[in-house]
């Protein structure tokens, strides 16, 4: 009787695996983009030399890049916090105006200097994006309400709230849809790239280290990947998820303060740009991993920032959107096929 092959997944993927697959899927993307832009008469090398040379050949392509790194670490930290323990937190859109307003509350009616205002500013988009997600939490852990949907929702209350002050009470009338410049501001790192970039990289940095070297950490995991087992060992799982998706909250609310204090200088509506929902596949591409989350962070800001510098070259806003779904689906469909190897059945 002749062997048999199958596919065979693996719990996890080898990082070769993971890397090869993923390289795979952004150059097969590429490909398949260049093909579509050729076929509509564009010249896709030249676009590619352009995108190549305006992120990476100048300090300006890096600084942009940087800038936009930074929401991006916090929102996709967010989302992965929430999946150690199982819940998907949609909500990280409206946690991050939530510590936005909160931290503009500060730097707008509380006088004082900067080195007393900022510290100040910090606490309250952690508390503000914690409160923010206070009321999913409490209905996840006592009445068993999917945090899908409040989350989700309260995504919408908290543009909405942002939007009604920025452009009524708190509006600046020299700026007509915004408030007037905050009292204090970070300081910058280099050129446009704030001090806010090494906040973001040192608060995925130590929730990688709580989760995997701490008590704490590893029982949230536990409960999160069987929670029979942590309810058997006495775990406060209850305890454990409210605990988890307050700081899931709190991290999305510090990547709003951070936006409005080193980048933005004024709460007006749109000042998200969508971190929030982009957030959830950063943290999806980088395997909720706190560290991995640096890494597909930085590839969403590259394909952010590619898709600013093809529409200064004509390409229209649709283009440019499906030219990013083709690389984050492309690269998804690769981190999934990472995990299956080709078995064979002994005869």
């Amino acid at each position: 009787m002749a062997a048999s092959w199958r596919f065979q997944r693996m719990p996890s993927a080898s990082p070769a695996n993971a890397l090869a697959a993923r390289l795979s899927a952004i150059v097969l993307a590429l490909l398949i983009a260049g093909a579509v832009l050729a076929f509509t008469g564009a010249n896709p090398i030249a676009l590619a030399l352009e995108v190549i040379q305006s992120s990476f050949g100048s300090s300006f392509g890096l600084q942009d890049l940087g800038v936009l790194l930074i929401p991006l670490i916090l929102t996709g930290l967010s989302v992965a916090v929430g999946q150690q323990i199982g819940v998907w937190n949609i909500g990280a859109e409206g946690q991050f105006y939530a510590g936005a307003f909160a931290a503009a509350t500060i730097g707008l009616f509380v006088p004082g200097p900067p080195v007393v205002i900022l510290p100040l500013m910090f606490f309250a988009g952690l508390i503000g994006g914690a409160i923010w997600i206070l009321i999913p939490t409490l209905a996840r852990a006592y009445a068993n309400v999917s945090e899908l949907i409040t989350t989700l929702l309260l995504n919408f209350v908290a543009v909405l709230l942002v939007f009604y002050v920025s452009t009524g009470a708190w509006r600046d009338r020299m700026a007509n849809s915004a408030t007037r410049r905050l009292s204090a501001e970070i300081p910058e790192l280099w050129g446009s790239v704030h001090w806010g970039f090494a906040i973001a990289i040192l608060a995925a940095l130590i929730v990688a280290a709580v989760l995997a070297f701490s008590r704490w950490g590893y029982e949230v995991r536990l409960v999160g990947s069987n929670p029979s087992a942590a309810h058997y060992a006495g775990m406060p799982a209850r305890r454990h998820l409210i605990t988890v998706m307050l700081l899931s909250g709190a991290i999305a609310g510090l990547a709003g303060m951070l936006e409005i204090a080193g980048t933005v200088h004024r709460l007006q509506g749109g000042i998200s740009n969508n971190y929030g929902y982009l957030g959830i596949m950063v943290a999806v591409l980088a395997r909720n991993s706190a560290i991995g989350v640096i890494f597909s962070a930085a590839l969403m800001a590259f394909i952010l920032n590619s898709g600013i510098i093809l529409q200064t070259q004509g390409l229209t806003t649709s283009a440019v959107l499906a030219i990013t779904g083709l690389i984050l689906f492309l690269t998804a469909i690769g981190d999934e096929l990472a995990h299956y190897r080709i078995a064979r059945d002994k005869a």
